[in-house]
C-alpha cells in the first residue's frame, strides 16, 4: 500500500548554489542575484572550519573558487574569511568572501527565502558536519518559517543532522542507482522526507516507487528545458538549476 504524501511547502524551482553560474557560487553575491531573477528558494553547500564554524564551499579543497589552497577544512573561518571567493568568477565579484552557513540562514529568514543544505563534509567529517548544521539551524531557524531541507550524498552526515535536529526534513542525494527499492528504502531508514537524484535517473516508475513511499522527488542539475519538461511531466517536486536565468521561478 502506498504511503500519503505528506504536505511539500517548498517551491519547484531551486537556484543551484545561490545564482547558478551567473555569479560566484556559494557567495551572498550569488544569492543576492538569484532573488533578483525570482527565484525564493536556494541550494548551498555547508563545511565545518578546523575551529568548527559552518562555511560555504563546494569542493574539498580551494583553489577552483577562492584564492586560497589546499583542503579548506583544515582552515580556521578567521582564515577563510580573508580568501576572495570571487575573483575567480569575473573581476566585478573580486574581493566577494567566503559566507558562513549562519549569514546565509540569516539573510534567508530576513528576505523569507527558503534553503536547501547540502551537508558537503571534508572527508572523515561526515557525521560531526551533519550534526552542526543540524544544531545550528534548529537553533536559529523559527519553528512558525517552513524549515530548510537537508540534503547529503553521505549518509553519515544525514545521520548527524537526525540526531540534532530530527525535525528539520532531510533528502538523500544520488547520482546513481545501485537498486530502486534498495535505494529507497536507505532513504526511509535515514528517516528522509525526499530523495534528490541526478536529474537523467528519474523515469515515471521510480517516481511512482518514491511517491509511493511518501517521499518527494527532486532533481539536480537541470539546466535545459527539454530536461525540465520531462521532469514536470513526470510530476516531480523540485528541480534544481544553474540557469535562474532560463528557468522562470514561476514556472510549474
Amino acid at each position: 500500500m502506498s504511503t500519503p504524501l505528506p504536505p511539500w511547502p517548498y517551491p519547484r524551482w531551486i537556484a543551484h548554489r545561490g545564482a547558478g553560474k551567473l555569479a560566484p557560487e556559494n557567495t551572498l553575491a550569488a544569492f543576492r542575484l538569484g532573488a533578483r531573477h525570482g527565484y525564493r528558494m536556494f541550494e548551498c553547500d555547508a563545511k565545518l572550519s578546523s575551529d568548527g564554524v559552518l562555511f560555504l564551499l563546494h569542493d574539498a579543497t580551494l583553489e577552483r573558487t577562492t584564492n586560497g589552497h589546499g583542503a579548506a577544512g583544515e582552515r580556521s573561518m578567521g582564515e577563510l574569511a580573508q580568501l576572495d571567493a570571487g575573483g575567480w568568477h569575473s573581476r566585478a565579484y573580486a574581493g566577494e568572501a567566503m559566507p558562513t552557513l549562519e549569514a546565509l540562514a540569516r539573510y534567508c529568514l530576513a528576505n523569507g527565502h527558503h534553503l536547501n543544505v547540502e551537508i558537503k563534509p571534508t572527508p572523515g567529517q561526515e557525521l560531526a558536519t551533519g550534526r552542526a548544521v543540524g544544531e545550528l539551524l534548529s537553533r536559529i531557524w523559527p519553528a512558525t518559517a517552513v524549515p530548510p531541507l537537508l540534503t547529503s550524498f553521505k549518509p553519515a552526515a544525514l545521520t548527524g543532522a537526525r540526531e540534532t535536529a530530527p525535525a528539520l526534513p532531510r533528502g538523500l542525494l544520488l547520482d546513481k542507482l545501485a537498486d530502486g527499492a534498495a535505494d529507497v528504502q536507505t532513504a526511509l531508514d535515514l528517516g528522509c522526507q525526499a530523495m534528490v537524484l541526478n536529474h537523467a535517473l528519474w523515469d515515471a516508475a521510480l517516481v511512482a516507487r518514491v511517491h509511493g513511499a511518501g517521499l518527494r522527488a527532486l532533481s539536480y542539475t537541470v539546466n535545459d528545458e527539454w530536461a525540465a519538461e520531462r521532469l514536470i511531466a513526470l510530476n516531480t517536486d523540485g528541480i534544481i538549476t544553474d540557469r535562474v536565468d532560463l528557468f522562470s521561478p514561476a514556472a510549474t
